[in-house]
């Protein structure tokens, strides 16, 4: 199962591999708090795209018309969707993110794209 999580949320067993898809590491969060796999910062909306959005809910829908365009010019994404592919073979995967809000932030645009993208 491919699911999302804030890294405020408490790890759990189900989480499976949990892998941080934010640019900056989140605020008040130990290393070992967090309880990571990994760290993917490439995958993530550049600097810039992230500045502009500022988490205004009436920006998304450009936000995610201007990252979707980020993800389809992004090296990373091949090996990323990889990764995302063989750790969903051996158990579940969890997208940690640090947004407050879980409708309105660039993982639950990753989220839909690697669902999509793994049932072709």
């Amino acid at each position: 199962m491919l699911q999302i999580k804030r890294v405020y949320e408490a790890a759990s067993p189900a989480d499976g591999y949990r892998i941080l898809v934010d640019r900056l590491w989140p605020r008040g969060v130990a290393k070992t708090t967090a309880q990571l796999e990994d760290w993917n910062k490439a995958i993530t909306p550049t600097t810039e795209l992230r500045r502009w959005f500022d988490h205004e809910p009436a920006k998304f829908p450009t936000f995610k018309t201007r990252y979707l365009a980020e993800i389809a010019d992004n090296p990373a994404w091949p090996a990323f969707e990889q990764q995302i592919r063989q750790q969903l073979a051996v158990g579940n995967v969890t997208l940690v993110y640090a947004a407050k809000d879980p409708e309105y932030n660039h993982v639950v645009i990753l989220l839909a794209l690697l669902k999509k993208a793994l049932d072709s």
